[in-house]
């Protein structure tokens, strides 16, 4: 997987742009800072914004190329990035680690996607928040984005099964306008998802 997306971020552009997602710039305005985790992390862009506020930032993903462009980006804002190489099945962190991790279009293949989200909610600090966007499979309808694979795309009964025993979850299905880099351009069928511990 890494090899692919080494290939994806191997260009000069970024690839998803360099500005934060909008759902995950809304929903930071809310949280008062703290320890953030941001997996699959790319290219660096909500990562950087997260760190302008004042998070205490850190992020991983599988691709160097992203990871290089990551911290080319943060350096251009005058910020320091703990940016880590990590593939999922070697993410390990403390219980009650985070007060926030951001979960932006990160598409697993069953069951790691459900180990993963049960991971999440346990390296995260009772009364800390997980934000999620992620593409539905309706998506296959748009060319905005987003894998193919059916089994890839997110539903609203799967995240309150994964993320079940946490103490509240918020689930929102709407269609979108994408504007994020070349790699995320028009229509869109998004499903976005606060978790409190």
């Amino acid at each position: 997987m890494s090899e692919f997306w080494n290939q994806k971020y191997g260009t000069p552009d970024y690839l998803y742009g360099v500005d934060p997602n909008a759902f995950i710039k809304e929903q930071l305005q809310d949280l008062q800072p703290g320890n953030i985790l941001f997996p699959a992390e790319g290219e660096g862009r909500n990562a950087v914004y997260a760190a302008q506020l004042g998070w205490n930032v850190l992020a991983f993903d599988t691709s160097n190329e992203a990871r290089k462009k990551a911290l080319k980006l943060a350096d251009s804002k005058n910020i320091s990035l703990d940016f880590r190489l990590l593939d999922y099945q070697m993410a390990a962190f403390e219980p009650e680690t985070f007060d926030a991790i951001g979960l932006v279009f990160t598409h697993l293949l069953p069951p790691l996607r459900s180990t993963m989200h049960q991971k999440y909610l346990e390296w995260l600090k009772p009364g800390g928040t997980i934000l999620l966007e992620a593409f539905t499979p309706e998506q296959l309808n748009y060319s905005s984005g987003g894998p193919k694979a059916l089994e890839m795309l997110f539903t609203r009964e799967q995240l309150k099964a994964d993320f079940k025993g946490a103490k509240s979850i918020r689930i929102e299905e709407k269609i979108i306008t994408l504007d994020e880099g070349p790699g995320h351009q028009g229509p869109a069928s998004v499903i976005r998802c606060v978790v409190k511990k």
